[in-house]
């Protein structure tokens, strides 16, 4: 593997679901080289060449062998299967930066790739995604946190800097608790927005989402400030 030059990397993505094309488009933009993403069904394969045109669509041992930066944007029960068997393989290489970017795991999950000389790094988007283009420009307003050994957090907070995120750093041991809170509030706020929709469909409202939106926004502006209490909603 040759080194980066001028801090560019080759970057290759495992994963077409509806974050990696998107992270990978981001990447490209900050000038970094994407040598090459995983796609299995249709869909994903549509969704890589639509957000990442001109990018090789190769198997996952291919990707790993071109790339100074793997990441892996697969499903969480999918992660730890992937990262071991690329090391029985013996696919991973020293000093090859490799970033997942599921919440819910730390660093622990790379081990396998990190005992053959690999530099391990979480990153999670804190947004929903689309997998569409639309992402790109919500990254603005995104929150990502990062969680990598001492030494090599700078490159985990740069990479997100140039994705147009926000790093905000949790500790190795606090991984369980941020995934918690991220898995909560989109959860409930996709459960409540469903439930008010169906509310006003079933009152005649041709267009509930016109009639949602200020008040959701507003009101979830308003629970985000310092200090401000629910109490203090009025609808």
């Amino acid at each position: 593997m040759n080194p980066p030059r001028d801090g560019r990397l080759g970057v290759g993505i495992v994963g077409a679901g509806r974050v990696g094309p998107v992270l990978g488009q981001a990447l490209a933009g900050a000038g970094h080289a994407i040598v090459g993403i995983s796609a299995v069904s249709q869909q994903s394969r549509d969704r890589a060449e639509t957000l990442l045109p001109g990018v090789p669509i190769l198997d996952v041992t291919h990707i790993i062998e071109r790339s100074e930066l793997v990441l892996l944007a697969v499903p969480d029960d999918q992660l730890a299967d992937l990262v071991a068997g690329l090391a029985e393989a013996g696919a991973w290489q020293a000093g090859q930066i490799v970033v997942h970017t599921s919440p819910q795991f730390g660093l622990d999950v790379l081990s396998p790739a990190r005992s053959m000389g690999a530099i391990p790094i979480a990153i999670h988007p804190a947004m929903s995604f689309t997998g569409t283009s639309v992402d790109v420009a919500r990254l603005a307003e995104c929150c990502m946190a990062v969680t990598a050994p001492s030494p090599v957090l700078p490159i985990g907070q740069a990479l997100v800097v140039e994705m147009g995120a926000e790093p905000v750093v949790i500790a190795d041991e606090d991984r369980e608790r941020y995934a918690e809170a991220v898995v909560t509030a989109s959860t409930f706020s996709l459960a409540i927005v469903n439930q008010a929709r169906a509310l006003l469909e079933q009152a005649g409202v041709e267009d509930p989402s016109r009639v949602l939106g200020p008040v959701i926004r507003s009101t979830i502006d308003n629970a985000l400030m310092t200090n401000f209490k629910a109490g203090d909603v009025d609808v």
